[in-house]
């Protein structure tokens, strides 16, 4: 059976902002068509930034979450072939584990406020570009609202990961698919590669392709296609350069 094309209507239900959230992530392609309809954004951005900030706020407040951050610091630069010193290493630990909480805890709100914004307006950018090449007739502040209320899964992802680190007291990734392949170097192609591959983004990039075909009218599955495929291209070459980099400083 083909796929119907959701046309947003005047008569899609003006939902509340719990609705919409709840909505995005079990019955997409309707709140989709209610976000086109009325394409409200603050409150979804609001939620995304302070469900994450009190997640990362709280995490680095405790000994555990300063301890993992110092830990994932000094896996990943280690995992680019550079051995840390002595020096350097107390160098980290003193700005992670001495300073006081409150900069910590201030520096990551300072982080998400900024970042979060420009990054989604950024995304919204290329989109919007892309798809008015190919004719589309959206408006900007539709388009926004979408990829914002796409991000909704941040909160899920915010809500699940942040205990499950604490527990697991580390910052590395127990969403990607490297997880199912302990045997592999950490260092090497194919486990950055896997790594690359996470199920919340995964998840994202259908909600997005979701939104985008009720925006535009067109079939999910073309737009869910064209969205993996950049995925792909990006998370191929990511890995390689980090894999390269990591092989040149280790020789």
């Amino acid at each position: 059976m083909p796929e119907p094309i959701v046309t947003p209507t005047a008569e899609a239900p003006d939902t509340g902002l719990f609705s919409r959230f709840v909505g995005v992530l079990l019955s997409p392609r309707d709140t989709f068509a209610g976000v086109v309809r009325r394409p409200r954004w603050l409150g979804m951005l609001a939620l995304i930034i302070l469900v994450t900030i009190a997640c990362t706020g709280w995490f680095q407040s405790t000994t555990i979450g300063r301890q993992a951050t110092l830990d994932e610091a000094t896996r990943r630069i280690e995992s680019f072939g550079v051995k840390l010193s002595d020096q350097q290493y107390q160098q980290m630990e003193q700005q992670i584990l001495n300073a006081p909480v409150w900069r910590l805890v201030l520096q990551s709100t300072a982080g998400v406020v900024i970042v979060t914004p420009l990054i989604l307006l950024l995304l919204a950018g290329i989109l919007f570009a892309v798809f008015a090449v190919m004719g589309g007739d959206a408006s900007f502040k539709q388009l926004f609202a979408v990829v914002v209320h796409a991000n909704a899964i941040t909160v899920v992802q915010q809500l699940f990961i942040t205990p499950l680190n604490y527990a697991r007291e580390s910052l590395t990734s127990a969403t990607n698919l490297a997880v199912f392949f302990p045997m592999l170097d950490e260092g090497s192609f194919p486990a950055r590669l896997l790594g690359m591959i996470d199920l919340f983004r995964v998840w994202w990039v259908m909600l997005l392709a979701v939104g985008l075909a009720v925006l535009y009218r067109r079939r999910t599955r073309s737009i869910a296609l064209a969205l993996f495929s950049v995925y792909a291209v990006l998370a191929l070459a990511i890995a390689t350069v980090m894999a390269i980099i990591a092989a040149r400083s280790a020789a």
